[in-house]
């Protein structure tokens, strides 16, 4: 499973650079969450973090990627942080 990055080059230039990485599912299929920084085409610096979520299947022992989702802003991510919290301080209740 150390394989498995979300470092993408063009060119031989690092585009988008992982910065860190959660397994929150492990096995034929797996979940990852990542943190990564996407690079500005313009400006050649770094943008603000952001987060991807991939699901992956393990097929001829390769990893593929199935599906995933960007959450985009350090707001959209404080607003799902929050709203599962909300739902699930509420469970508990």
């Amino acid at each position: 499973m150390d394989e498995i990055t979300y470092d993408y080059e063009e060119d031989g230039v690092l585009v988008r650079k992982e910065i860190s990485k959660e397994f929150l599912s492990k096995g034929a299929w797996s979940t990852v969450m990542f943190k990564y920084q996407e690079m500005d085409g313009k400006t050649k610096e770094y943008k603000a973090p952001k987060v991807a979520l991939v699901r992956y299947k393990k097929a001829n022992g390769r990893f593929m990627k199935q599906s995933s989702f960007n959450i985009s802003s350090k707001k959209q991510a404080m607003q799902i942080s929050d709203i599962l919290q909300k739902w699930f301080s509420e469970e508990d209740e």
